[in-house]
């Protein structure tokens, strides 16, 4: 057996062994059901590619190819899942499960069709994919600043990242191999690409801890165990976002508010995660935002006040932003909110956005 092949399946099989171990673990951990299930289905989907770019390995689980394409070919959905559910803290609804549903249909009627529209089919297969990873960078990049998870922050800048420019390279090359212009040596170095990432997100997530996943308890009164210059801290910090009303500031963020206190950000950052139990920062200055847009609705005195209005006047840059906080927040939209308190003649609904 030539010598870089066994290089490769050893590889592969780290990579694989990695994979399941992380996918065991994140099952019986600390996270909630939604990331549980993402992260299983992403390991799963890496443990399949590891096979499934492998002719050795794919010849190998013969009958078993099928369940195999099945993961393999979602894996680049399922990362793009497993980073909107730990980052985002997003639960599974059935729009997020389409891409990688659509990616496995895809690739199923592709190794159905003759080799003309084959060809046409991996080629759509490899855009929504690179769409995914990109968007998936994004989720990455978009609230990172404003994360209070200080793990989460690093696992953002580090593995993440790493891994979805790494399926943006896998994509690329998948593309030229099928053209036939992908390098000979390309398959070991993927190879062993995909071991060190998968030995490292199973050493990172056999470990985690629990406020990863979403676990952070508020404390309230704060802990004993509060020091005397937090404690002082987290007093003025009350004071700035209750009186102060700071948070109707618009474009508000944790630098600005850093600095307004005289503190270092991640002194800030953690406080507000350990002693309020906030895992976002837009999420910890929408949340007074819509508790007094809650008043300002159910007020009749501001019963022709546009919704949009109080939005603006709440420190929201736009009506859209407002709309899906307050939602998320009552499970109402404002308008709707308005009209079960003041009862169906509100005249003032919100604009779309």
């Amino acid at each position: 057996m030539d010598q870089s092949l066994i290089w490769d399946l050893l590889l592969r099989g780290i990579a694989i062994g990695a994979l399941v171990a992380m996918a065991a673990g994140l099952a019986r951990g600390a996270a909630g059901a939604s990331q549980r299930i993402a992260g299983v289905l992403f390991c799963l989907g890496g443990a399949a590619y590891a096979v499934n770019s492998s002719d050795v390995l794919r010849d190998a689980v013969g009958p078993w190819f099928l369940v195999v394409v099945l993961f393999a070919s979602s894996g680049v959905g399922l990362f793009w899942l497993f980073l909107l559910t730990l980052f985002e803290d997003r639960p599974i609804t059935a729009p997020m499960l389409a891409p990688p549903v659509a990616l496995v249909l895809i690739a199923y009627l592709a190794l159905a069709s003759p080799p003309v529209l084959r060809s046409w089919l991996f080629g759509l297969h490899h855009v929504i994919q690179a769409g995914l990873i990109l968007h998936a960078l994004f989720v990455i990049a978009r609230s990172w600043r404003g994360d209070l998870v200080e793990v989460r922050r690093r696992l953002r800048g580090g593995l993440m990242t790493v891994v979805a420019l790494y399926a943006l390279l896998i994509t690329g090359a998948e593309s030229t191999d099928r053209a036939g212009h992908a390098p000979p040596w390309f398959e070991l170095v993927s190879a062993f690409i995909l071991a060190g990432l998968s030995a490292a997100g199973a050493f990172i997530f056999l470990q985690a801890r629990a406020a990863l996943f979403g676990a952070t308890t508020p404390a309230s009164p704060p802990a004993p165990t509060l020091d005397a210059g937090d404690r002082l801290l987290l007093d003025k910090l009350n004071k700035l976002m209750g009186s102060g009303e700071a948070w109707r500031r618009e474009g508000l963020t944790i630098g600005a508010l850093a600095e307004d206190l005289s503190v270092p950000e991640h002194r800030l950052r953690r406080l507000i995660n350990d002693q309020l139990g906030a895992r976002n920062f837009a999420a910890f200055v929408n949340g007074r935002r819509v508790e007094a847009a809650k008043c300002l609705l159910s007020d009749p005195a501001k019963a022709r006040t546009p919704v949009s209005a109080i939005a603006f006047e709440l420190g929201f840059a736009s009506l859209g932003p407002f709309n899906r906080a307050f939602k998320e927040e009552t499970g109402l939209t404002p308008s709707e909110w308005r009209r079960r308190e003041l009862g169906e003649g509100s005249p003032i609904p919100e604009n779309p956005g």
